[in-house]
């Protein structure tokens, strides 16, 4: 989701946890460009990230409108792009079953878990790489960002369901990393990491990198 035409967008924080450089795609001019982390709740699982040398760029529209269940809606991401290896945005169609929900959620292997609150839940089907896409409403106006699913979307939850985050809670933490403004909760900037050499008696020395 692009919210300035200068390439400001958020996203999950899992999306972008551990890396060391970001590439971003923008699919409506099909250019690339490099991306710096400007900040990041763990706990709420938002981040920032500015592009490099954007201008122009077309952005989305927020809904002012609030979620109901029942209501129709749409995730938008790139499923099957994960890894690094690109892929074609992707649609999923269904309905909001539920709001304000709480759940665990963890990464593909089980690990990394988070407990997530205030949750939109549909059974639209989320896959991998839709973490932090928008759903949207009928009218294509973003009300959340796509976050957690049951079949393998980064962070992973049970029953099969998918839930995304309200954007009016996305863009509270967005506007606080944007401001500068760290907490108990919101890093500014990108996270350090510090270079270890490891020596034992049945391997080669190596260096690892372990996040600060």
């Amino acid at each position: 989701m692009v919210l300035t035409s200068d390439g400001e967008i958020p996203t999950n924080n899992h999306v972008i946890d551990g890396a060391t450089s970001i590439s971003v795609t923008d699919v409506g001019n099909g250019k690339s460009y490099s991306a710096n982390v400007v900040g990041y709740d763990r706990t709420g699982d938002v981040a920032v990230i500015k592009l490099v040398n954007a201008s122009g760029l077309q952005t989305v529209s927020i809904s002012s409108g609030t979620a109901a269940v029942g209501q129709a809606v749409v995730g938008v991401g790139n499923a099957g792009g994960t890894g690094g290896t690109g892929g074609t945005p992707s649609a999923a169609g269904g309905s909001i079953t539920a709001l304000n929900r709480s759940i665990t959620a963890s990464d593909d292997s089980g690990g990394n878990a988070e407990s997530l609150t205030g949750l939109i839940e549909m059974n639209a089907g989320i896959e991998p790489g839709d973490s932090g896409g928008s759903l949207v409403n009928t009218s294509g106006q973003v009300f959340g960002m796509d976050t957690a699913a049951s079949n393998g979307s980064g962070y992973q939850v049970s029953p099969a369901q998918a839930y995304a985050i309200p954007i009016g809670t996305a863009l509270s933490v967005a506007k606080q990393i944007e401001a500068g403004d760290a907490s108990s909760t919101v890093h500014i900037g990108a996270t350090g990491f510090l270079g270890v050499s490891v020596e034992d008696s049945s391997a080669t020395s190596g260096c690892r990198y372990y996040p600060l």
